[in-house]
């Protein structure tokens, strides 16, 4: 390849840190020298790319290894005035000639993004200003007449037109979950109120969900600001209703951008001062700031980093000169492009639109699932329901796990419960999954029964594996006519499915299961058909993440290669983004067969990587993969073949997946599936034909699938739907293999 055709990538962080950038570094670096092209690292954003020289590193493999669990970004990144002057920018126009850089995958917010355009429209220009100040040759600017750039959002506000999700903002939510959970104890402890403010200075992202992931008594964003012109008394009034029926602590949440319909800032000093006035009560501030920003960063902002960096690569190597340069986002579990200035230009219009106080319009600009979320949040956190409407027929819904333990459970629970009653019915709650409905352990849910429920982890109503056959459906018949139930919430995995189903089939037989029957997907293993994600299995990602990470801070300290065991049963959805998020050499899964020569191709490569100076490998497999070829038989054949060179361990994480809190993704989407499933319910109660259905997210949408389907939509003799998203995702997994290096 001679001079002129040689392709260099280079990849910088600019503006605030989010964590995930690591992510999406290693990503880039990787993908690049995967198809033969040379990567850059710019050191300190902008103002690396105009002070040049060794601020633009030529990256090898080794240069990402052992970055995806850092925070931060160790490429630095710094805000940069110089770069907004066309001096600085021709500046910067030479450093990257110097390296024969003409492709730049630009991580960061709003105006870093705003900067490259403005960089790359001006790009001829500037190369011909520096060949008449004869700074470059005229056959240097001749061969990179093009500025080609992809940009990717990288900030904890969440506030980016043109993706689900920015960079950053997950680990900020769990953050911010953390801080308020901790809090809660103290604060109960006390009978105090808490004021916590958390970032987002146009968009209240963060304020909202971390005010429905943490069950807050009032949240305040700057899409929406108070109606009332006394807010402060509607919100004194909230808090003092949830004291009087028994609430120990009180947790507002600002975002640092609040205000009033006026435009006057809301500020957590003042908000302190009104509740300590009205209230009489003690009242502490805090406010998380940088916090939000720092550790390691979350199993989805490494996946989400790692699969936008491998795609930015993939489009600029086939980006053309009158291409408009892209963002690279995430919607619907998938990656998507969009126009950077579109985006960048939505984005500020948002904010436009907020200081014009034009909050409907603000509010709608956030998308559909924003307003419904903040709807959801201002039902449940009232301290008692709305009283029944007059004459209205007050149905009995019953609620019920079955499956296996899956944290977010309760979180669906505490919701379905609060916005039946609020909706004037009765709840009943079925405990032990099947086993209480054969039972009859049948007794009804109150407003306050539920409380603290949204951060806890387990299964409050309890669960079973247990599927209904034989006389079960007698037993069960007769207590749901005793009950008179009118509808049934299924919240768990495979046997809650195949339960329902169960009892769809035998309507004719028994007249009291023609009821309206949803099943809401609630499973670590995220096997079920109708969703592309369950409640739980972020949490499980999480778990076995931040364990994987440690598990590699010990094997770094002698020359070691783990294998690690998951859970999933017959989908290897753990496996795979687990391995994508810790940096597995190899993710063995169920949908794949594993013969015993790639077994001993995959010892050959930790030979070799350890030969090469690596002191680390890890190997992820599902708890089912392999057949025979079982954790205890790889361990062996890798020592084995590693004729002491390396020592291999295992570790089978076991139940500690199904463990702890859930995570905020978990609490807000069960938040949500719950509130839709309450909603199926009763649009179904009266229809002549009453419908069972799973709720799940496909699409990025809520959508329902029928429960006779359910033969249909899953693999024959396997615990799995037939399609699944992610195994989409395995080229980039292959991608991200760390053949030469060491992670």
């Amino acid at each position: 390849m001679s001079q002129n055709e040689r392709i260099n990538i280079a990849v910088l962080t600019s503006g605030g840190d989010a964590p995930g950038m690591n992510a999406a570094v290693r990503a880039v670096v990787r993908t690049a020298l995967t198809r033969g092209v040379d990567a850059y690292a710019i050191m300190d954003g902008y103002r690396g790319m105009i002070e040049g020289g060794d601020n633009i590193r030529k990256m090898d493999w080794e240069s990402v290894g052992g970055i995806l669990q850092l925070g931060g970004t160790v490429i630095g990144t710094a805000r940069c005035d110089e770069f907004r002057t066309r001096e600085g920018r021709r500046k910067a126009a030479h450093s990257l000639i110097q390296n024969d850089i003409d492709r730049l995958v630009v991580i960061g917010g709003n105006g870093s993004l705003t900067g490259a355009n403005i960089f790359r429209q001006e790009w001829p220009d500037l190369l011909s200003e520096l060949v008449d100040q004869e700074v470059i040759s005229q056959e240097a600017a001749q061969a990179h007449p093009n500025l080609f750039i992809v940009g990717l959002a990288g900030s904890i506000d969440n506030d980016m037109f043109g993706t689900d999700m920015t960079i950053g903002a997950d680990t900020a939510l769990h953050r911010i979950t953390e801080a308020i959970d901790a809090l809660s104890s103290t604060a109960a402890s006390h009978n105090r109120t808490f004021v916590v403010e958390v970032m987002g200075r146009h968009c209240g992202y963060l304020a909202l969900m971390g005010g429905i992931a943490t069950g807050a008594d009032w949240v305040l964003i700057p899409e929406n600001p108070p109606e009332e012109e006394d807010w402060e008394g509607e919100m004194c009034r909230a808090l003092k209703s949830g004291r009087e029926v028994g609430r120990q602590h009180s947790i507002v949440v600002i975002a640092e951008g609040a205000h009033d319909r006026f435009g006057k800032p809301i500020t957590s000093e003042y908000t302190k001062q009104v509740l300590e006035e009205r209230l009489g009560e003690e009242v502490r501030i805090t406010i998380l700031g940088h916090v939000q920003r720092g550790g390691a960063p979350s199993a989805f902002d490494r996946y989400l980093g790692t699969v936008q960096g491998y795609s930015a690569v993939e489009d600029l190597l086939k980006s053309k000169p009158d291409q408009e340069p892209q963002l690279v986002g995430i919607r619907q579990h998938g990656v998507v492009r969009s126009s950077l200035m579109e985006c960048v230009a939505q984005t500020q219009e948002v904010a436009r639109v907020i200081q014009a106080q034009d909050f409907e319009t603000a509010l709608r600009m956030r998308g559909g699932s924003f307003a419904e979320s903040y709807r959801i949040f201002r039902t449940i956190l009232r301290s008692h329901p709305n009283p029944p409407e007059t004459g209205q027929r007050r149905l009995r819904l019953a609620i019920m796990h079955a499956g296996g333990l899956s944290p977010g459970m309760n979180t669906a629970v505490r919701a379905a419960v609060r916005l039946g009653m609020d909706k004037g019915h009765t709840l009943l709650a079925i405990r032990r999954g099947f086993h209480g409905l054969i039972d009859g352990d049948i007794s009804e849910l109150g407003w306050m029964s539920v409380s603290g429920w949204v951060s806890k982890g387990g299964a409050g109503l309890g669960t079973s594996r247990h599927i209904p056959a034989g006389r079960d459906f007698y037993s069960i018949a007769k207590n749901l006519e005793s009950y008179e139930v009118d509808g049934l919430l299924i919240i768990g995995g495979w046997a809650g499915y195949q339960g329902a189903y169960q009892l769809f089939k035998r309507r004719n037989d028994y007249p009291s299961f023609n009821i309206p029957i949803i099943c809401l997907p609630a499973s670590i293993d995220n096997n079920l058909p109708g969703s592309e994600l369950s409640i739980g299995a972020d949490t499980a990602l999480n778990n076995i993440v931040t364990n994987v990470d440690k598990i590699k801070q010990s094997a770094v300290a002698s020359r070691r290669c783990f294998v690690v065991e998951v859970m999933g049963r017959d989908c290897g959805y753990l496996a795979l983004l687990s391995g994508l998020a810790t940096g597995a050499e190899k993710a063995y899964l169920p949908e794949e067969e594993i013969t015993l020569a790639e077994l001993q191709r995959d010892a050959a490569d930790l030979i070799a990587g350890f030969k090469g100076g690596k002191r680390l490998g890890l190997m992820i497999r599902n708890e089912k993969a392999g057949g025979l070829y079982d954790i205890t038989f790889m361990s062996t054949l890798f020592e084995q073949d590693g004729g002491g060179l390396f020592d291999v361990r295992q570790a089978i994480l076991g139940h500690i997946q199904q463990g702890g809190s859930p995570s905020p993704f978990d609490r807000i989407q069960a938040t949500r599936l719950a509130s839709q499933s309450i909603e199926f319910l009763l649009s179904e109660v009266d229809k002549p034909v009453l419908a069972a259905a799973a709720i799940g997210l496909k699409g990025g949408e809520i959508q329902f699938t029928s429960i006779y389907d359910f033969p249909r939509l899953i693999e024959p003799g396997f615990q799995r739907a037939k399609e699944q998203w992610w195994l989409k995702l395995r080229p980039i997994a292959a991608t991200m293999d760390q053949t030469p290096g060491a992670e």
